[in-house]
């Protein structure tokens, strides 16, 4: 998903390079929506990883 977020990131820059404010503001706001999404994916399965291992080692 951080793949999306940084390709749609680069289209963001190359289109607002070339002047097509609308679609780098969409593509930017898709990569900062996807970003987002990511980080909180991560910290979720960061937490069950942490809670599930600890229910393993019995602590």
């Amino acid at each position: 998903m951080l793949k999306w977020a940084l390709i749609f990131a680069v289209v963001a820059l190359i289109a607002g390079a070339l002047g097509f404010g609308g679609i780098a503001g969409a593509a930017a706001g898709i990569a900062k929506l996807l970003f987002f999404v990511a980080v909180v994916g991560f910290l979720i399965f960061l937490a069950l990883g942490i809670f599930a291992g600890r229910k393993i080692m019995g602590g």
